[in-house]
């Protein structure tokens, strides 16, 4: 067993080329067989492109409000809200233009990202 107090890993600037605007990202479980678990941080405004993954994601709102689109709809998350990613599924997610928000990303170990838009 293995206790992860969020508030001590440390948070990383995310550069990657899939989201807009400031975000920090803190691993908190990266060697697990099964599993790939992270704290995402975004600042106002800030979202992720238009995306998919190979395997399902599960997004438990932490802090604040924001968004989660699919092609279908857009809905407001809160704090405390879970959203649940099927495999394949394109969608994107992000703060709100008033409000920072946090997620804890569950995914599967070895699911890969393929962003669609620029």
């Amino acid at each position: 067993m293995r206790l992860i107090r969020v508030s001590e890993v440390p948070r990383a600037t995310d550069r990657s080329p899939i989201f807009v605007g400031e975000v920090t990202r803190q691993p908190l479980l990266a060697d697990s067989a099964d599993y790939t678990l992270a704290m995402v941080n975004f600042e106002i405004g800030a979202r992720n492109k238009w995306h998919i993954h190979s395997g399902d994601q599960v997004l438990f709102v932490t802090y604040g409000v924001g968004y989660v689109a699919n092609e279908a709809e857009q809905v407001e998350v809160h704090s405390g809200d879970i959203v649940h990613v099927t495999a394949g599924e394109k969608h994107w997610h992000g703060a709100t233009e008033h409000s920072a928000m946090s997620h804890i990303s569950l995914t599967k170990a070895g699911s890969t990202t393929t962003v669609l838009d620029e």
